[in-house]
């Protein structure tokens, strides 16, 4: 199998590295199918993702050869166990390998993180309900599963670029944006009527037959028909001329001068695409930057850049299916794709499985055709790839290409000065490391609204960055309202009690249990000498190291810059400097753990003051005692606006549980 030589590692051994009896055998095993594997460390850790057109001869491939001190000889060292899935075809290998790409994390994968839907434009379906609104269709900005009676246009890069279409749909076809229910209860026309965004269907201002046409050219113009629609418009207009209905007329023709300007501004007017997404890759410092452009109804609506995971660790282990059996064992091996085309392929792969794919695909790097052949397999649209385009398609993916650079550029930046955060306060604290990226800073607040909706945050920054997936926020309970000390008790003995009895165990055994976590490097309370004596107390309770504790103090004024850091272990306390690189770290970690704590908080509250369905998260308050209040007073707005002395005349409210609903509802 052909891999990329890696001159930066030593020599290793020609003896290949011995592997467990079990997983030889496993191997010898396998059946000539199509499907996918997966290799585990022997800590139960996904090493590696990779699907093959004969699982024997690919799989194989990895224990027969000697592949040196190359990263794909690494990897095979610490394999020692595999498992392997049997599929139909190769598109179904396809889907299953990046869907454990994105689930199992492997190592040795290039990955592609995508957290965030696509937004949509959203034209509402018309019905033959009573609702009156559901007449008038209206154009909405829209995120989530799709539904068949309404339809939908995009995906669009940005909710900026729906939000700017939709703007253009209300000054070209005065189309509806507002909610069924004011819609319902207009009595006269809304300001967008009087600034010319909106034909006032409300009122009955237009006909629904005109509203329908309106429609109707609003769709075409977002599939790309614009021309077409323009000379509807102005067939209409000159027949509403003739008829000397010369207000008719003057609408039409304001119309067509607004989607002229549309169409002179996005410079759509000569561009024979339709649906086209541009993609170009750029790859510097061992990270990588995809940059995606999209092209709907032949306007250009904007970018986002993509920055994958793993790229070094992977860039040496190619899965190269395709190529090493669409040859001979005698043949030559084809060369391998560059680092740019991994990159580029692994995007294509993992993108446009939870997305609809273009027909066609404009990329600075050549891709492989049986990838494409397989995309248009499972997406059932026939997609291509255009490596050298020309004309517009060549200004495009230029563009691309360019904020591709500028995104990757500002990414090294942006990791370059994080990184020299974090080695300062590493010799800030005097912290003993031997690697400066396992440095791992847990940070607690707590966030209560005079006492109420108690809630503490936790926050973890590694890796030179915030874990926002390892974030926690606990619900404090049990506690007289606004004592933060014995809130901040409480979350340190929930987070560390169970590990510290863990790390005890494990002394007295030797060993540590698989899936045990790791004390953080610091842990920061945002407060002082109080916050930091009670975390102390607490550590002093579970066995664990006082020094790993330090306060965020606010400092005169409580202004940025001059907070002071104050010491569990009896260190003095210690002023970084405004200008410090470590307080700016410290500053960042705190700030997210408030802005954390903070929210949980706000939601709540607002669960118990406004959802009329969290009566019940009231102490005491159940399924009957809801029902009761909520038929005695109609509503939870009207056990609200109840005092205590008419909430205690319920059958099963005790005075004091009626004091606490109006204390929770006020």
């Amino acid at each position: 199998m052909p891999v990329l030589p890696d001159s930066t590692l030593p020599e290793a051994p020609a003896a290949g590295p011995a592997h467990p009896e079990q997983l030889l055998s496993d191997v010898a095993s396998l059946p000539p199918l199509p499907g996918v594997y997966r290799y585990f460390d022997l800590d139960g850790a996904v090493l590696y993702v990779g699907k093959a057109i004969n699982l024997k001869k690919r799989v194989s491939s990895y224990f027969q050869k000697n592949h040196g001190a190359t990263r794909i000889g690494h990897m095979v060292s610490k394999i020692v166990r595999l498992e392997t899935t049997v599929v139909r075809s190769e598109a179904e290998a396809l889907l299953l390998e990046n869907n454990l790409i994105k689930t199992l994390n492997p190592k040795y994968n290039i990955l592609f993180r995508d957290d965030k839907s696509y937004p949509y434009l959203k034209m509402t379906g018309a019905s033959s309900s009573s609702n009156p609104g559901s007449s008038f269709p209206r154009v909405a900005y829209y995120r989530g599963a799709v539904e068949k009676k309404h339809h939908y246009f995009g995906p669009y890069p940005s909710a900026w670029a729906v939000k700017e279409t939709i703007l253009l749909i209300q000054k070209v076809f005065h189309l509806r944006t507002c909610e069924d229910p004011m819609f319902n209860n207009r009595t006269r026309p809304c300001l967008l009527y009087q600034i010319k965004r909106c034909s006032a269907p409300c009122v009955g201002h237009i006909s629904g037959a005109d509203y329908a046409q309106d429609v109707a050219h609003a769709e075409r113009f977002l599939r790309g028909d614009a021309r077409q629609v323009m000379q509807a418009l102005e067939a209409r207009m000159m027949a509403h001329a003739e008829r000397l209905e010369f207000e008719q007329a003057a609408e039409l023709r304001n119309q067509v001068l607004a989607l002229s300007n549309v169409l002179h501004q996005q410079s759509v007017d000569n561009v024979a695409d339709r649906d086209v997404d541009i993609l170009a890759v750029k790859v510097q410092g061992g990270r990588a930057c995809v940059n995606l452009a999209m092209v709907r109804g032949g306007r250009h609506l904007g970018d986002r850049p993509y920055f994958p995971a793993h790229v070094e660790e992977a860039t040496g282990i190619y899965n190269a299916d395709d190529f090493e059996e669409a040859v001979d064992d005698s043949a030559a091996a084809p060369p391998v794709p560059s680092v740019e085309t991994q990159v580029l392929e692994a995007f294509v792969a993992q993108h446009y499985l939870n997305v609809p794919v273009p027909p066609t695909l404009i990329v600075s790097a050549p891709v492989n055709k049986n990838l494409l052949k397989t995309l248009s397999v499972q997406s059932g649209v026939k997609v291509t790839a255009v490596h050298q385009p020309r004309a517009q398609r060549r200004v495009w993916l230029e563009m691309a290409q360019t904020n591709a650079g500028l995104q990757l550029a500002r990414l090294l930046s942006e990791e370059g000065s994080q990184q020299a955060r974090t080695r300062a306060l590493a010799d800030a604290l005097d912290l003993a490391l031997d690697d400066l990226d396992t440095l791992r800073v847990e940070c607690f607040d707590i966030s209560h609204t005079a006492g109420e909706a108690t809630q503490a945050s936790c926050v973890v920054f590694a890796h030179h960055k915030m874990q926002n997936a390892e974030y926690r926020r606990y619900n404090i309970n049990d506690i007289t309202a606004g004592d933060d000390y014995a809130a901040m008790r409480q979350v340190l003995l929930r987070r560390y009690g169970k590990l510290a009895e863990t790390l005890r165990e494990a002394q007295q055994t030797g060993q540590l249990p698989k899936g045990t976590g790791r004390l953080p490097d610091l842990v920061l309370v945002d407060g002082g000498k109080g916050q930091v004596s009670m975390a102390r107390e607490v550590f002093e309770l579970l066995g664990l190291d006082l020094s790993l504790i330090v306060g965020v103090e606010k400092g005169e004024g409580r202004k940025v810059g001059l907070e002071e850091l104050v010491f569990a272990d009896g260190r003095d306390k210690v002023y970084l400097g405004k200008d410090s690189a470590a307080l700016m770290l410290v500053a960042q970690i705190r700030d997210e753990a408030h802005r954390f704590a903070i929210t949980g908080m706000r939601a709540k509250r607002a669960k118990v003051r406004v959802d009329g369905g969290k009566l019940e998260e009231i102490p005491g308050i159940g399924p009957k005692r809801r029902s009761k209040l909520l038929q005695r007073f109609g509503g939870v707005r009207g056990v609200a606006l109840a005092g205590a002395e008419d909430i205690a005349t319920v059958a099963g409210i005790s005075r004091e549980l009626a004091e606490e609903i109006y204390r929770a509802l006020h």
